[in-house]
């Protein structure tokens, strides 16, 4: 290869590589656009009811919530709206990432790709629904009956908010555990007979996961740890039905 014709690869190389940049920065700018303009649509038509549905489950029960800092308030707001605003940009935001990675995919990696989104986020909101519904409602009267005829329950409302936080964003991430499991054993990185020998290393892990991820008492770790262990046993499941991507391309040939 001559000199010449070498400068010339290296050239577009490095265009490639900077109209790739500029992609991704417009992506993302594009991207932290729609998010903005979709907090400012919670907050300021949303807010209201988005703060009295949250506030439901503790002011049902006679809890009085009070702010204990000037902008303890509006700082809860600021958060939820921001919350809410990432939930209802994810069509667009996954549309814009789609845009950026889907001309470098096969056909059947497109396939894979949705498939897999669209399960993801499926599995992520059935485990915050789940919680909240479920899990959550039960927290809530276990804390508020330890507290009485002992003291008055007077929760912040910062406070509050960031412990609904903590209890229900662990369960959407741990109910991901199927998909992280299938990719893996795709991949033929794990086997079920593997994980069943490494049942005892992930109970000692998921406790202290769940210990980290939650409120520091041990009710929310239970709750928490309950849900993955019956999670894992799921996934055991599937890496029993999966087979890896050379095993199968092995067996069709």
């Amino acid at each position: 290869m001559s000199k010449a014709k070498r400068k010339q690869e290296t050239k577009e190389t490095k265009q490639g590589f900077t109209s790739h940049l500029l992609a991704l920065r417009s992506m993302v700018l594009r991207m932290a656009l729609v998010v903005f303009a979709a907090f400012l649509l919670v907050f300021y038509v949303f807010n209201k009811p988005l703060v009295a549905f949250i506030l439901q489950p503790v002011l049902a029960r006679g809890i009085q919530v009070i702010a204990t800092r000037v902008s303890e308030s509006l700082m809860m707001q600021f958060k939820l709206s921001l919350v809410a605003g990432l939930v209802i940009s994810m069509p667009v935001l996954n549309w814009e990432i789609w845009r950026f990675i889907g001309p470098a995919l096969y056909p059947k990696e497109k396939k894979a790709y949705w498939a897999l989104l669209l399960t993801t986020i499926t599995l992520f909101f059935v485990g915050v629904v789940f919680s909240y519904l479920t899990v959550f409602p039960l927290a809530v009267s276990l804390f508020y009956e330890a507290g009485e005829g002992i003291a008055t329950s007077m929760w912040s409302v910062e406070g509050y908010f960031n412990f609904i936080l903590s209890f229900v964003l662990p369960f959407g991430l741990m109910f991901e555990l199927p998909v992280v499991i299938y990719l893996l054993a795709r991949s033929g990185r794990v086997t079920a007979q593997g994980m069943g020998r490494a049942r005892r290393y992930f109970i000692l892990g998921a406790a202290v996961a769940a210990a980290i991820l939650t409120p520091p008492d041990i009710v929310s770790q239970i709750l928490l740890l309950i849900p993955i262990l019956a999670l894992y046993e799921i996934s055991v499941l599937i890496a029993r039905f999966i087979k890896p991507v050379e095993k199968a391309e092995e067996s069709a040939a």
